[in-house]
């Protein structure tokens, strides 16, 4: 699937972008995988890690936001992995312009250039704060779905095709609450700070992460959202997971925070099929090419006024499974 192959990963110095190169280099032999990332620093670290005596790897300067730069960098590239984002809640609010520069222009951007410059492939990463939205990041990432989802149209005749990959919260992502809590662990501390007791989340570790954009290059026809089917997890068994003795102190919800989180609403089950039992797949209320989504007709259908949604799911993790899944996780 991704033999002899040339992948450019958008924000590659990230969390995932490590991931996808390490496991893909693992099971695969792409031609080459290109780093594209504004951090001069984490690609000379990453460069350790994955030195170019090694592995056919490149690593590109650049920016979402300079459409010239891109153009440049999709040069001979077959597939492009979309994971550049502002991603921090409180910072996008607090720089709004800027949130709407690297998340929405920045993603027509891509757009753009990955159509001229002939790639075949184009998957962008998600998150279930793009459903119903209620913070600016969770409203942009919105508009980039969107805008991945009517790339298909505006490719027109070339063979250029988008896709989205929704998933939930990453375990061991930087800034999530794991790192935080394991450091807060690390210092001795017995009392965690909670936004709220009910509160629940879904959960996916980087390697199943991987794992879903490796199938959806491989599935994809283009204009669909792909929703992996992932466990849930409650906020204080998170907190008891990590420090059994620890007690809580709720502090509350802070601004843009939902209670629960959603990976598909209602309005969007009525086009939701179940891919296999591990992955759903939202279809685009409209086609561009004839017959482009005719490989779904008899996949079955979710039942009516699904809601996919971190406190009704059917799939929920113990303590002692998210002590597991809590292994090898890094302290900053």
């Amino acid at each position: 699937m991704l033999d002899d192959k040339v992948i450019l990963i958008t924000g590659g110095t990230g969390s995932f972008g490590y991931k996808f190169t390490e496991l893909t280099f693992k099971k695969f032999k792409p031609k080459k995988i290109i780093i594209f990332s504004r951090d001069e620093y984490k690609q000379f670290e990453m460069a350790k890690v994955f030195p170019e005596k090694k592995y056919p790897i490149r690593f590109f300067i650049g920016d979402v936001r300079d459409k010239e730069r891109l153009y440049r960098a999709f040069d001979g590239v077959d597939i492009v992995i979309h994971a550049a984002a502002l991603k921090q809640v409180p910072t996008a609010e607090y720089n709004p312009f800027e949130a709407v520069k690297t998340n929405i222009l920045g993603a027509e951007n891509v757009i753009n250039a990955a159509i001229d410059r002939g790639v075949k492939k184009v998957i962008t990463l998600s998150t279930d704060k793009a459903v119903s939205p209620v913070n600016l990041y969770g409203a942009t990432k919105l508009v980039m779905e969107r805008l991945f989802v009517a790339g298909n149209a505006y490719a027109g005749s070339k063979e250029t095709s988008f896709c989205v990959v929704r998933y939930g919260n990453v375990v061991g992502s930087r800034g999530s609450v794991v790192p935080f809590f394991l450091k807060l662990a690390k210092e001795g501390k017995k009392e965690f700070p909670i936004t709220d007791e009910r509160m629940t989340r879904f959960w996916i570790t980087l390697e199943e992460g991987v794992k879903l954009v490796w199938k959806v290059i491989e599935t994809a026809k283009g204009g669909e959202v792909f929703v992996p089917r992932i466990p849930s997890m409650k906020i204080v068994d998170l907190a008891r997971a990590i420090s059994p003795e620890c007690k809580f102190k709720i502090i509350g919800i802070r601004p843009g925070e939902k209670v629960h989180e959603t990976l598909i609403c209602e309005e969007e089950g009525r086009k939701t099929k179940k891919l296999d039992d591990n992955t759903f797949v939202i279809l685009p209320q409209f086609q561009w090419r004839a017959n482009l989504l005719k490989q779904y007709e008899k996949l079955p259908s979710v039942p009516e006024k699904f809601i996919y949604r971190s406190d009704k799911n059917d799939w929920w993790l113990s303590v002692d499974e998210l002590k597991e899944m809590l292994k090898g996780v890094k302290v900053d």
